[in-house]
């Protein structure tokens, strides 16, 4: 037979949780003649209107010659995070196609994921699409491109803080409509959040044989620091530390 062991339990804190969300939008580019931008020389660029996406302000950036020298031959194309405050995450596609003409789909790339920051704000493809591809699209179209960014920002809302908020309204006593008369001792409570979180409670101040606007509740056959206890776990999901040096409480407990 196993030998068992006695030990205090252990008791798991709450924890403030932060949500995660994603704002996503699709920002058009249109390059009304690409022939003209020919020549802007390397490292030159033109760039959409500002965009605000998730709170933050981005824009497209579209280089005709290509970003450097290392890129001879092929334009490049970049998402440029316009904040200086703050770090950003996203995530975002870029894409290019014909807008007139032959409307043909001239490039396409998967999704990017991407840290920005005021030190590296800008982030793409340095060999978007050949400058030879895009010139023979525009002799036998209109020269009329759109680049399109697909492009969503995560934000991390505040931890949420309800438990601490209804802890506050405990110690404080505001707006509390219920006493409970424990050994002697009474402690201020809502009667809506003893209801929401307990069925006992519940069945109490509503069930069939609930006393109208009752105001005053004796409980009986309870020590006033368990009860205590419970009311501070009813509130904010939390006990505190489990020991023996006072402050807590002890294992007999």
């Amino acid at each position: 037979m196993a030998n068992r062991s006695s030990t205090s339990p252990e008791i798991t804190p709450s924890r403030s949780r932060c949500i995660v969300e994603h704002d996503t939008e699709t920002l058009s580019f249109e390059l009304i003649n690409y022939m003209q931008l020919k020549g802007m020389e390397v490292g030159k660029f033109v760039s959409s209107p500002v965009c605000r996406v998730g709170g933050y302000e981005w824009e497209i950036r579209f280089y005709p010659d290509g970003l450097n020298k290392e890129y001879t031959g092929n334009t490049s194309c970049f998402l440029c995070y316009l904040g200086k405050d703050q770090d950003v995450s996203a995530k975002f596609s870029l894409s290019m196609q014909e807008t007139k003409g032959l409307q043909a789909q001239v490039a396409s790339f998967g999704t990017l994921d991407y840290a920005f920051t005021t030190g590296l704000n800008e982030f793409g493809y340095p060999q978007f699409v050949t400058r030879s591809k895009l010139k023979s699209l525009a002799r036998f179209g209109d020269g009329c491109f759109t680049i399109r960014c697909v492009l969503s920002v995560s934000k991390e809302s505040p931890p949420l803080e309800l438990h601490d908020d209804l802890e506050r309204m405990l110690e404080e006593g505001l707006g509390a409509d219920v006493t409970f008369g424990v050994g002697g001792r009474e402690f201020d409570a809502h009667r809506y959040i003893m209801v929401a979180r307990s069925p006992v409670f519940r069945a109490q101040f509503f069930g069939p044989m609930a006393e109208k606007d009752m105001r005053h509740v004796e409980v009986i056959d309870v020590e006033p620091t368990m009860f205590e206890m419970m009311l501070r776990y009813i509130y904010n999901y939390k006990l505190p530390s489990c020991n023996n040096e006072g402050g807590g409480y002890n294992a007999a407990i």
